[in-house]
């Protein structure tokens, strides 16, 4: 394989986690999603519901000083607090499983979490606005009213888990290897290009 590694950032409605697992399919290699979400609470004893609250309440500056952000790097814990530690706790976990062999990781910083690792390709999926509503709507059982909201608020979540972080830009789009457009190339596409770059 060209990578050994893709870590997948997507707009909600995209299609981003379906392309995904299909590829997944498609290679014959794992997908890490909510799975990263699991392995974490478990090496930490605390609930999904706990670990759910923190990501969607996470502010954007716990991990600013140089302190922190040097042991986020480096795995170190020691005065690093409570959301931080479950954020340690996320980039080991992934960290562990890409030890494992090749995969695709969705979510939870996990470029940061390889940073330095050989054959990572960081990939954004987004799609037009009329594109997701139809996903949406169609795939989650959203009712048209609440569509917008619910998209502002799934991105505004991923946008400032990402920043608080990392201190950059989710949807920087210079900080991606590739970035596809689902609503223009379809699934298909997609599925294409992802596949071409893995091998």
């Amino acid at each position: 394989m060209r990578y050994r590694y893709l870590t997948i950032e997507r707009e909600y409605g995209s299609g981003g986690t379906q392309i995904a697992k299909e590829l997944s399919k498609a290679l014959h290699i794992p997908c890490y999603g909510h799975e990263i979400l699991e392995l974490t609470c478990e090496r930490l004893g605390i609930s999904e519901t706990k670990l759910e609250k923190y990501e969607e309440t996470v502010t954007n500056s716990f991990l600013f000083s140089v302190f922190m952000m040097s042991n986020a790097a480096s795995g170190r814990s020691e005065g690093v607090a409570g959301e931080g530690q479950i954020y340690l706790a996320e980039q080991a976990v992934i960290r562990d499983l890409a030890a494992k062999g090749p995969a695709i990781f969705l979510g939870h910083c996990a470029s940061e979490a390889l940073r330095g690792v050989c054959g990572v390709a960081g990939v954004f999926i987004r799609a037009d606005k009329v594109y997701k509503k139809v996903r949406i709507q169609t795939e989650y059982g959203i009712d048209e009213k609440n569509v917008e909201t619910t998209r502002k608020y799934f991105d505004k979540k991923r946008a400032n888990y990402y920043y608080a972080n990392t201190a950059r830009r989710w949807d920087d789009l210079s900080g991606y290897d590739l970035v596809l457009d689902s609503g223009k190339l379809g699934t298909a596409g997609c599925l294409a290009a992802l596949t071409g770059l893995m091998k």
